[in-house]
């Protein structure tokens, strides 16, 4: 998957983010622009301290039952090793709630702001896995202060070979970023 990606950031000139799930992994991530810590490696130490290591930009989401404060100590992992281009990631936590799959802790935001220096940005398409919820999430956490989102967009989400039922059409997000750019 890697060789993909570096050859469509070779075509496009675009930057790519990938999640590093094993240790092992590592050194095929070298030319990787930002490394992703998915939510199930939050609390992965020896992961955290080696890729702070590798001095390569890190998104972190938050694990799916962690807490801000926990979320913030992962980051300090990463950071003690001397990489401190850290941005965080809410993406949803795990609530007694089922209408979504996960609840977005829209409140995460401002905490995190007032808490820490690091960038925070949003991933409502995973909060919430259907694309009706996408983007009023979205514009929740811009409006609470996120730097950013992450959007999954398929031009045709019925044939996603993966969360298909999350995806914005290229429509829906054109529209969403309007929106965002109005606020």
């Amino acid at each position: 998957g890697i060789r993909l990606l570096l050859l469509a950031k070779k075509e496009t000139g675009l930057p790519i983010i990938t999640e590093l799930m094993d240790l092992s992994q590592l050194p095929l991530f070298d030319e990787v622009d930002v490394i992703q810590v998915g939510a199930r490696n939050m609390q992965n130490f020896r992961l955290l301290r080696e890729i702070g290591r590798s001095k390569i930009p890190v998104l972190l989401k938050r694990g799916i039952a962690s807490t801000i404060e926990e979320w913030l100590d992962a980051a300090e992992y990463i950071m003690s090793e001397g990489n401190y281009n850290v941005v965080l990631c809410e993406r949803g936590i795990r609530t007694f709630e089922t209408a979504t799959r996960n609840t977005l802790d829209v409140s995460a935001v401002p905490v995190v702001k007032e808490r820490s220096s690091l960038p925070i940005i949003i991933d409502p398409s995973h909060a919430a896995g259907k694309e009706r919820y996408v983007a009023p999430l979205a514009l929740a956490g811009i409006a609470a202060g996120a730097d950013g989102l992450i959007v999954e967009v398929h031009p045709n989400a019925k044939e996603a070979i993966s969360d298909a039922a999350q995806q914005l059409s290229i429509e829906a997000f054109a529209d969403l970023v309007q929106k965002v750019g109005q606020m």
